[in-house]
């Protein structure tokens, strides 16, 4: 990792393949996808599915298009789904559910803990009225990104599966980082999301893949996926060069992402030093938030441009506010780098 310029903690997403993964892309078997013919792509979907216990799974090109392609199969033009006002498929997925397939969005308050609160759930299924929209699906995000990459625990993810079985509603998990979740927890990613009728995790991001996506859940659910992943242009062709980096994702990195939090929690410390910084909760995974005091002067944009002049780079991810996420690429020099800096630009 010496020849990386930059501790780059903007977020999971910049990380680059490793060295086993672009030897992988390189003796890629490869086929067409389309016509089901690639081996590779054919390989990691079984991997996928088998990893988290459901039946079948899908490779796609980014976790925004696994969301869209689960609401979509889950749900009719104007029905609607319940999810978070915080959740990435409500706020940064540029409205896919209702451009693209006439979902009405029922978004109700993310907890602290990333949690919907169940009552809040109850109170917002629709009454069976000629004049309402149609309630058909829950979605939760784990780890819950804009909540401080917060871990939704195997309790709470049954309870809220048992509830949506017991009232005729289907269960979405965006998992884009459920394997952070699972490590987190010390528990098999199965055993998490086993009330879930479809699952969406990244293989982009602290897994280290460079692109791609998967979809899981039931064989007739992913089926009727398949064909709306061609419609929305998602039909790829000899893309086995990127599940082979997928199937490193799987195999190897999954297993090491406590590094990672452990990394988040030593930055967490460190920072927490630097006077004029503000943090309250310690890293539930990956990522360190933290808000500027009042008698930091600087702007956020000038605390980025100062921080890349020491070789750091970071983003802020609300006013006064900012997230910083460890993964592969950042190692222990980094974070001391990193908590060194900050201290240097706010003196």
């Amino acid at each position: 990792m010496a020849d990386i310029e930059f501790v780059d903690l903007r977020s999971d997403t910049v990380t680059k393949p490793t060295p086993e993964m672009r030897e992988a892309m390189a003796e890629a078997e490869v086929g067409d996808d389309v016509y089901g013919d690639d081996p590779t792509v054919n390989q990691l979907q079984v991997k996928a599915a088998e990893m988290l216990g459901k039946e079948a799974a899908l490779f796609v090109p980014s976790g925004t298009m696994g969301n869209l392609l689960a609401l979509l199969v889950h749900c009719s033009r104007g029905e609607e789904v319940i999810c978070g006002d915080k959740s990435h498929i409500y706020v940064n997925e540029a409205g896919g559910m209702a451009v693209v397939g006439g979902i009405y969005p029922h978004p109700v308050p993310n907890q602290k803990d990333g949690t919907l609160r169940l009552e809040d759930i109850r109170a917002s299924i629709q009454p069976d009225d000629q004049h309402r929209t149609i309630t058909r699906l829950i979605c939760l995000e784990n780890t819950q990104n804009a909540c401080g990459g917060v871990v939704l625990s195997v309790d709470y993810t049954q309870q809220v599966g048992q509830f949506a079985k017991e009232n005729g509603l289907n269960l979405h998990i965006d998992g884009a980082r459920i394997f952070n979740a699972a490590a987190a927890l010390g528990v098999d990613v199965k055993e998490l999301v086993a009330p879930a009728d479809s699952v969406m995790f990244c293989l982009s991001k602290g897994l280290s893949a460079p692109v791609g996506s998967m979809l899981v859940g039931g064989k007739d659910f992913i089926a009727r996926a398949h064909r709306l992943r061609k419609m929305l242009g998602g039909g790829m062709r000899q893309v086995g060069v990127l599940a082979a980096a997928g199937m490193i994702s799987l195999e190897k990195m999954t297993g090491r992402l406590k590094q990672d939090h452990a990394r988040a929690k030593n930055l967490f410390e460190g920072l927490k030093q630097v006077p004029g910084l503000r943090l309250e909760a310690e890293p539930s995974s990956n990522m360190v938030y933290f808000t500027l005091e009042d008698q930091v002067k600087l702007t956020e944009n000038q605390i980025i441009a100062e921080m890349k002049k020491h070789g750091v780079l970071v983003d802020w991810s609300a006013p006064r506010e900012f997230r910083l996420v460890t993964h592969y690429w950042v190692d222990d020099d980094g974070v001391e780098k990193t908590v060194k800096a900050l201290g240097n630009v706010l003196k």
